[in-house]
Parts: structure tokens; C-alpha cells; sequence
């Protein structure tokens, strides 16, 4: 009678543990195809302002030091440039600016800080920052040419100022997608995540 209830027990035992094998293995297929479809996002990218493809306006203004720049052309020659549209009192600004110097760095681009505000803040924000190359510019006019509704946000300009990319920028992942898309040949990161989505095996075939 022990030895009847013992096997039974064990086989109900291998039985459950079969079971929830096979269940851990749906979950981490399930898992799997849930990050696959969910894959970093890309600076989002507002339709608003000079759009991709567009030259860029150029503006002629004095840097916060007084020097003059061109923003909207090329800095150095053959250089991309990155407008970062930005704010002195911006705690992910002030988080994401070693980041978005780190990025462009790699890439081989000029970046210009565009930001607005009152001077007090922006001679904390520069004293609590190593600039480097980095042009820092105050103008409102800039921000609102490009229609930035929301900091930072980030615009990637070829050597020649015409618009590659553009879009907020929270992450790393973000400014570094600014520069992927070029290389993708798409306008924005979301774009090229959609289309590829979209494979040949999911169009229904043609009845003739």
C-alpha cells in the first residue's frame, strides 16, 4: 500500500514538473518575441519645423562669449553638426550632456548647445560644465524657427546643413539614434522598426 502510494505520488510529482517545464519554455519564447518587438525606441521625432531632406535656416549670432557662429552650417568643414536644443535649469539636459558629447565625439560631429532662459542660469549651468568644443548659444529665435516644443531635443545636420535627423532626446539610446538612422537610411528609428516589422511572409500571396 506505501509502495502504490509512493509510485503515485512520484508520478504525479514528474508529471507537474514535465508540466511546468513545458510552461517556463512558452514563457521564455513569449519573452523572447516581446523583446524583440520592443526594441529601444529612437528619438522621437515631432513634425514640426524644417523637415528632413530641407536645408537648414542659418543664423548669424554671438555665442554666449561673444563669438560669432553660423548656426545651421557646417562648423568645421566636412562635419556633421548636432543642434541640441536645451535648457540651463533642465535636469535631464544637465544628466544627458556628457552623453551627447561622448556620441558626437564617436561620430565625428560638431555639437552647438541652443538654449534660452536668463543669464544667471546659464553661467551656473557652463560653471558646472566642461564645455570643450561644444558652442553654447542663447537664442530663443533658433528654438523657435525649428519649433522645439520640448528639450532636449536634438537636430543632425550634414556637412552641407541639410536636416539627417531630428528628434527628443532622453536617453543615450536617443541621441545615438539620431546618428543610426542615417546609416539605416530611414528618417527616424520608429520608421525603420515598423517597415521591418513588415516581411515579405506576412503579405497574404496574390490569387490568380
Amino acid at each position: 500500500m506505501n509502495t502504490t502510494l509512493l509510485i503515485a505520488s512520484n508520478v504525479m510529482l514528474w508529471l507537474g514538473f514535465i508540466g511546468l517545464a513545458v510552461l517556463v519554455m512558452g514563457l521564455i519564447r513569449q519573452i523572447g518575441l516581446l523583446h524583440e518587438r520592443s526594441a529601444p525606441l529612437g528619438a522621437m521625432m515631432l513634425d514640426h519645423g524644417p523637415d528632413i531632406g530641407e536645408q537648414s535656416p542659418v543664423f548669424q549670432v554671438d555665442d554666449f562669449y561673444g563669438v560669432p557662429l553660423a548656426v545651421g552650417q557646417a562648423l568645421t568643414p566636412g562635419r556633421p553638426s548636432l543642434l541640441m536644443f536645451t535648457g540651463p535649469t533642465c535636469p535631464i539636459c544637465a544628466k544627458l550632456f556628457p552623453i551627447i558629447r561622448s556620441v558626437a565625439q564617436r561620430e565625428g560631429a560638431d555639437v552647438v548647445m541652443v538654449s534660452d532662459g536668463n543669464a544667471a542660469d546659464h553661467r551656473k549651468f557652463l560653471a558646472e560644465h566642461d564645455m570643450g568644443e561644444v558652442r553654447y548659444v542663447v537664442s530663443a529665435e533658433i528654438g523657435m524657427k525649428f519649433q522645439v516644443a520640448k528639450i532636449p531635443y536634438g537636430v543632425l545636420l550634414d556637412e552641407q546643413g541639410m536636416i539627417l535627423a531630428k528628434g527628443l532626446c532622453n536617453t543615450r539610446e536617443h541621441v545615438e539614434s539620431l546618428f543610426e538612422t542615417v546609416r539605416l537610411g530611414h528618417p527616424s528609428l520608429q520608421k525603420y522598426m515598423r517597415e521591418k516589422m513588415v516581411q515579405p511572409a506576412d503579405i497574404a500571396p496574390q490569387l490568380h
